[in-house]
Formats: C-alpha cells, sequence, structure tokens
C-alpha cells in the first residue's frame, strides 16, 4: 500500500493569489507533490500539508502569483 507523503500538519508556509495566477501551469509541473492542480484556468492548493516548501513553484511561477 502506497503511503502520501506528508509534513508536519498546518506548518507549510505555501500561499497563492488566485487574482495574480494566470493559470500557466508551471507549479503544477514542477510540483514534486501535486499540490498546486490547475483547475478553471487557475492554480489551487488541494493539500497544503503535502508542500515539502522546496520552492519550486515559487521560482517557476511567472507573476510571482505564489510565496
Amino acid at each position: 500500500k502506497t503511503r502520501a507523503m506528508k509534513y508536519l500538519p498546518g506548518v507549510a508556509t505555501l500561499a497563492l493569489d488566485p487574482v495574480t495566477c494566470i493559470g500557466c501551469g508551471m507549479c503544477a509541473e514542477v510540483c514534486p507533490h501535486a499540490v498546486l492542480p490547475i483547475d478553471g484556468r487557475k492554480a489551487g492548493i488541494v493539500d497544503r500539508d503535502a508542500c515539502m516548501e522546496c520552492g519550486a513553484c515559487q521560482r517557476n511561477c511567472p507573476v510571482q502569483a505564489i510565496t
């Protein structure tokens, strides 16, 4: 049975500004834990506790919608 990777609950600082997001999909492409899927031409956060805070999404966002 495969377990999803989880970190300490409630400590991830991942934040997304949906107004600034242009829905390019770069964050979804680079996220190793699929935390930021694209839905309705915008990114969303599906499981903040699965975020390992690697920073890949933030570094690849062309409009700085992710912190």
